[in-house]
């Protein structure tokens, strides 16, 4: 669970926020602020997890704020301009939301924030690194529940999101360890800690219903070996 503030000199962005906040189960949003100074105070008394935060605002800019926080919480920017967005990364934002947003866009960048949360202090963690445009992201091993590839991408599906990247399945294997990940289908690829239920023609992860393809019934195998540990 991520607990978050934030910080608009505009109430309907904040309104906006709220709303979208309200619906992200992951998520409790404590406050919201039009004034930058009074949610500095809020901050010194009440840590948050992350911080939504507007750049253009009067008197003080996000970005100003950002860098004087002595312990700033996770970032995400959100602005109508898209001005700033080299800067808000070189403050290591999690994320820079462009108005307007939608409820998915919001969702994923409070999946990044649980992520990077999920990961602060624990290093020895296992994790991937994946390609995504120009950047890319950590995703830890154990947040993967399956990949499903359409053409040249391939698109990791994680407990909190969704990550899109350029790849094949067959170069994703090369990154994955064998003993925690498998083929079950040319376009699908499982953990196996993850799955549900075991039928003939397909497998269950988190609810969702993945074939098995006929070349790969060897999966079979190592999806029952697993679960009978």
């Amino acid at each position: 669970m991520l607990s978050a503030i934030a910080i608009d000199d505009e109430p309907q962005a904040l309104q906006v926020v709220h709303l979208l906040a309200a619906k992200v189960p992951f998520l409790t949003l404590q406050a919201t602020f039009t004034n930058a100074f009074t949610a500095l105070a809020y901050l010194h008394t009440h840590p948050v997890d992350v911080l939504f935060v507007d750049i253009h605002m009067p008197d003080i800019t996000g970005l100003e704020l950002v860098q004087g926080l002595s312990r700033a919480p996770l970032i995400i920017f959100t602005t109508a301009y898209s001005d700033y967005a080299v800067q808000g990364f070189e403050l290591d934002a999690v994320d820079y939301l462009l108005k307007p947003f939608s409820l998915a866009r919001f969702t994923k960048a409070c999946g990044k924030a649980l992520d990077r949360q999920t990961g602060r202090g624990m290093a020895g963690r296992p994790a991937i690194l994946v390609k995504t445009g120009l950047a890319e992201e950590r995703v830890l091993l154990e947040n993967i529940l399956y990949l499903e590839a359409d053409g040249n991408y391939l698109t990791y599906v994680l407990t909190a999101r969704r990550v899109l990247t350029r790849q094949t399945l067959a170069e994703a294997l090369q990154q994955l360890p064998p003993q925690y990940f498998v083929r079950v289908h040319r376009s699908y690829i499982v953990a196996l800690s993850k799955v549900d239920k075991i039928a003939r023609h397909e497998v269950s992860v988190a609810g969702t219903s993945i074939p098995i393809g006929s070349s790969y019934e060897s999966a079979v195998q190592a999806l029952r070996a697993h679960a009978a540990r």
